[in-house]
């Protein structure tokens, strides 16, 4: 059966044990087995711990106040946004905006920086494996603007025909957005060579990283991305938190998204200044207790090794792909040779929904549903598909789990 994979630089069971809810059983006693890291991730004891000290010992609103909390709440937000720039590679902690998540922030740079560029005819690119985070914003503004939207396709292993995406670019296109991993599927996009397509076109270009930032080691000043995006809670942080890093030069091109306190240099009746980004684009009282735990989670993760934990998983999704695949009458969706995370699959004469209660019967949480990504799985010819996913806390031993329970079903 599982063979238990270790490395002189990483050992699962050691992290296991800053994971309290791991331990967590469901009302009918079965130990819980986080299979739906796709969805949402599980927090390390650090991350709570950092949030309650700071409710118990720091609680302030950032910038403003002339006293001592006011200080400690700012320094460690500020802190937190520093730790965000260190985990992407940043140049600098000014290139950061803090946004509820990947959704607002894609939003955000729809909305502030690629709107103001469209007019009529005018074409954005995107691709077929886009969340629909990443499809809705765009079909928003191409409404509003009388733009087109222009889709990549994949191949049958659901991975980026680069042929046919560069052919997509012409003098009419004016942004990109794409995905880095597929949140259905797996699929890693070969993104360097994305974002030089779009630049070799003059375009700009928007990476979503909500599914790869926990999983794969990226900088993002050699991938050159002019945005990147990404949700807290997909790497181990609380929920209602994310980033949007971007170059300097398109954050000062960019008009604010929304607008009212803390953004705002000076206001007359008259006219307003803003501040220079990022406080240009984070209007009010931000979610500074999940910004500082964001923060805490990036250090959390950067102390255990982004290379470490990607080597790990990499490990336990080659298994869980072979162990799966044994199974009669289980198709994989999704089997591009670059994958992060995901092992979709469907089961003959058994719904979608049968396997995800069956599967939460034993104690195995995963996600059963479209996924928020239904052209990708229509490229398939599927509504839905069951989606286990990964995360570096997850062991051979649970795969084994996941297996024996599907067989119960298939076999």
């Amino acid at each position: 059966m599982s063979t238990n994979y270790y490395s002189p630089n990483f050992n699962v069971y050691h992290v296991r044990a800053d994971f309290p809810i791991l331990n967590e059983r469901q009302s009918n006693g079965k130990q819980i087995i986080w299979l739906d890291n796709g969805a949402t991730t599980q927090k390390p004891r650090q991350v709570i711990d950092r949030i309650s000290h700071y409710y118990k010992h720091e609680n302030s609103n950032i910038h403003r106040g002339a006293h001592e909390l006011a200080a400690r709440s700012t320094d460690a937000y500020e802190a937190a946004r520093q730790s965000v720039a260190d985990f992407l590679g940043a140049p600098s902690k000014d290139n950061i905006v803090f946004v509820r998540g990947t959704t607002e922030g894609i939003n955000l740079v729809a909305h502030s920086y690629a709107k103001p560029l469209l007019s009529d005819g005018d074409e954005i690119v995107l691709t077929i494996l886009e969340h629909h985070a990443n499809i809705v914003p765009w079909q928003i503004i191409a409404q509003e603007t009388g733009a087109v939207i222009k889709v990549a396709p994949v191949d049958d292993s659901g991975q980026i025909i680069l042929s046919e995406y560069e052919r997509l670019f012409n003098s009419r296109t004016k942004f990109a957005s794409v995905t880095h991993v597929s949140n259905a599927l797996g699929t890693i996009t070969p993104i360097y060579e994305m974002v030089q397509i779009a630049h070799r076109h003059g375009v700009r270009i928007l990476v979503d990283g909500a599914q790869s930032v926990a999983h794969t080691p990226l900088n993002v000043s050699e991938l050159d991305a002019d945005f990147f995006v990404f949700s807290g809670h997909k790497i181990f942080a609380p929920t209602g938190i994310g980033a949007v890093y971007g170059k300097k030069d398109v954050w000062e091109a960019a008009k604010p998204y929304q607008s009212g306190g803390n953004m705002i240099k000076d206001v007359t009746f008259e006219r307003t200044t803003f501040n220079p980004p990022p406080s240009k684009f984070e209007a009010g009282t931000g979610n500074i207790a999940d910004a500082i735990g964001l923060g805490t989670a990036l250090d959390y993760v950067k102390q255990i090794g982004l290379a470490n934990i990607s080597a790990y998983e990499h490990e336990l999704l080659d298994y869980a792909t072979r162990e799966l695949s044994r199974i009669d009458g289980l198709r994989l969706i999704g089997t591009a040779k670059e994958k992060a995370s995901a092992l979709s699959f469907v089961l003959d004469n058994v719904s979608v929904e049968q396997v995800g209660q069956h599967l939460s019967n034993h104690g195995i949480a995963v996600r059963a549903g479209h996924h928020c990504a239904q052209p990708i799985l229509r490229r398939f010819g599927l509504e839905a598909t069951v989606r286990p996913t990964l995360a570096f806390y997850n062991t051979a031993s649970e795969i084994d789990a996941l297996v024996s329970a599907v067989w119960e079903l298939g076999g």
